[in-house]
Protein backbone atom coordinates (compact mmCIF):
# COMPACT_ATOMS: atom_id res chain seq x y z
CA UNK A 1 0.00 0.00 0.00
CA UNK A 2 1.25 3.34 -1.12
CA UNK A 3 -0.65 6.68 0.21
CA UNK A 4 -0.10 9.97 -1.41
CA UNK A 5 -0.54 13.82 -0.53
CA UNK A 6 -0.14 16.33 -3.25
CA UNK A 7 -0.21 20.35 -2.03
CA UNK A 8 0.79 23.67 -3.58
CA UNK A 9 -2.57 24.00 -6.35
CA UNK A 10 -3.89 27.30 -6.54
CA UNK A 11 -4.35 30.19 -9.17
CA UNK A 12 -2.01 31.68 -10.86
CA UNK A 13 -1.76 33.87 -14.19
CA UNK A 14 -0.88 33.16 -17.87
CA UNK A 15 2.82 32.85 -17.54
CA UNK A 16 3.04 32.81 -13.95
CA UNK A 17 4.69 28.79 -11.85
CA UNK A 18 3.54 26.92 -9.37
CA UNK A 19 5.27 23.97 -7.91
CA UNK A 20 3.23 20.70 -6.67
CA UNK A 21 4.60 18.40 -4.65
CA UNK A 22 3.39 14.56 -3.46
CA UNK A 23 4.64 12.88 -0.20
CA UNK A 24 4.66 9.45 -0.17
CA UNK A 25 4.10 6.77 2.51
CA UNK A 26 3.82 2.88 3.29
CA UNK A 27 5.48 0.77 1.05
CA UNK A 28 9.18 0.97 -0.22
CA UNK A 29 9.71 4.43 -2.16
CA UNK A 30 12.22 2.65 -4.15
CA UNK A 31 11.11 1.05 -7.24
CA UNK A 32 8.27 2.61 -8.02
CA UNK A 33 6.85 5.11 -10.65
CA UNK A 34 5.48 8.19 -9.26
CA UNK A 35 3.50 10.31 -11.96
CA UNK A 36 1.50 13.09 -12.18
CA UNK A 37 -1.74 13.11 -14.16
CA UNK A 38 -4.60 16.02 -14.39
CA UNK A 39 -8.09 16.00 -15.08
CA UNK A 40 -10.16 19.53 -16.58
CA UNK A 41 -14.10 19.14 -15.65
CA UNK A 42 -15.36 17.48 -18.72
CA UNK A 43 -12.20 16.01 -20.02
CA UNK A 44 -10.04 12.80 -19.54
CA UNK A 45 -7.46 11.95 -16.74
CA UNK A 46 -4.42 12.22 -18.84
CA UNK A 47 -0.88 11.69 -18.10
CA UNK A 48 1.86 14.71 -17.36
CA UNK A 49 4.72 13.43 -16.51
CA UNK A 50 6.84 10.40 -14.57
CA UNK A 51 9.40 9.58 -12.71
CA UNK A 52 11.51 6.05 -11.50
CA UNK A 53 11.95 6.49 -7.83
CA UNK A 54 15.34 4.33 -8.68
CA UNK A 55 16.89 5.94 -11.95
CA UNK A 56 15.16 9.49 -11.20
CA UNK A 57 14.73 9.07 -14.96
CA UNK A 58 11.87 11.48 -15.81
CA UNK A 59 9.53 11.04 -18.92
CA UNK A 60 7.20 14.01 -20.32
CA UNK A 61 3.77 14.31 -22.28
CA UNK A 62 4.63 16.75 -25.16
CA UNK A 63 2.25 18.88 -24.26
CA UNK A 64 4.05 20.51 -21.31
CA UNK A 65 7.63 19.27 -22.10
CA UNK A 66 10.06 22.16 -21.66
CA UNK A 67 7.84 23.86 -18.92
CA UNK A 68 7.21 20.96 -16.58
CA UNK A 69 9.95 19.60 -14.36
CA UNK A 70 9.31 15.87 -12.47
CA UNK A 71 11.92 15.70 -9.43
CA UNK A 72 11.81 13.97 -6.61
CA UNK A 73 13.37 13.89 -3.02
CA UNK A 74 14.38 10.80 -1.94
CA UNK A 75 15.36 11.31 1.70
CA UNK A 76 11.74 13.10 1.86
CA UNK A 77 10.00 10.40 -0.50
CA UNK A 78 8.37 13.35 -1.83
CA UNK A 79 8.57 14.25 -5.64
CA UNK A 80 7.89 17.75 -7.39
CA UNK A 81 6.19 18.76 -10.46
CA UNK A 82 7.26 22.30 -11.21
CA UNK A 83 5.26 24.21 -13.57
CA UNK A 84 6.52 27.04 -15.65
CA UNK A 85 4.95 29.29 -18.46
CA UNK A 86 1.63 28.31 -17.55
CA UNK A 87 -1.33 28.07 -20.03
CA UNK A 88 -4.76 28.77 -19.18
CA UNK A 89 -5.09 24.91 -21.13
CA UNK A 90 -2.96 23.91 -17.91
CA UNK A 91 -5.83 24.47 -15.69
CA UNK A 92 -7.06 21.46 -13.90
CA UNK A 93 -6.91 18.89 -10.93
CA UNK A 94 -3.28 17.29 -10.47
CA UNK A 95 -2.94 14.18 -9.23
CA UNK A 96 -0.20 12.01 -7.98
CA UNK A 97 -0.23 8.36 -8.51
CA UNK A 98 1.99 5.68 -7.83
CA UNK A 99 2.85 2.28 -10.04
CA UNK A 100 4.15 0.22 -7.24
CA UNK A 101 6.21 -2.02 -8.09
CA UNK A 102 7.08 -0.51 -10.95
CA UNK A 103 7.43 -2.87 -14.52
CA UNK A 104 11.20 -1.60 -15.23
CA UNK A 105 13.48 0.79 -14.84
CA UNK A 106 11.66 3.12 -16.80
CA UNK A 107 8.38 5.40 -16.25
CA UNK A 108 5.40 6.37 -18.17
CA UNK A 109 2.24 7.77 -17.66
CA UNK A 110 0.32 4.55 -19.07
CA UNK A 111 -1.17 2.24 -18.97
CA UNK A 112 -3.25 3.82 -16.38
CA UNK A 113 -4.59 1.13 -14.60
CA UNK A 114 -1.18 0.36 -13.78
CA UNK A 115 -1.38 3.20 -11.13
CA UNK A 116 -2.82 1.52 -8.39
CA UNK A 117 -2.42 4.41 -5.86
CA UNK A 118 -3.66 7.96 -6.16
CA UNK A 119 -3.65 11.15 -4.02
CA UNK A 120 -6.98 13.54 -3.57
CA UNK A 121 -6.02 15.67 -6.10
CA UNK A 122 -4.90 19.63 -6.15
CA UNK A 123 -6.73 22.14 -8.02
CA UNK A 124 -4.60 24.61 -10.43
CA UNK A 125 -6.03 27.53 -11.80
CA UNK A 126 -4.25 29.56 -14.77
CA UNK A 127 -6.31 32.70 -15.80
CA UNK A 128 -5.61 34.32 -18.46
Amino acid sequence: QVQLMEAGGGSVQAGGSLRLSCTTSGDSYSGTCLGWFRQAPGKEREGVAAISTDSGAPFYADTVKGRFTISQDTAKKTVYLQMNSLKPEDTAEYYCAAESPADGPFCFMWPLDAYKYWGQGTQVTVSS
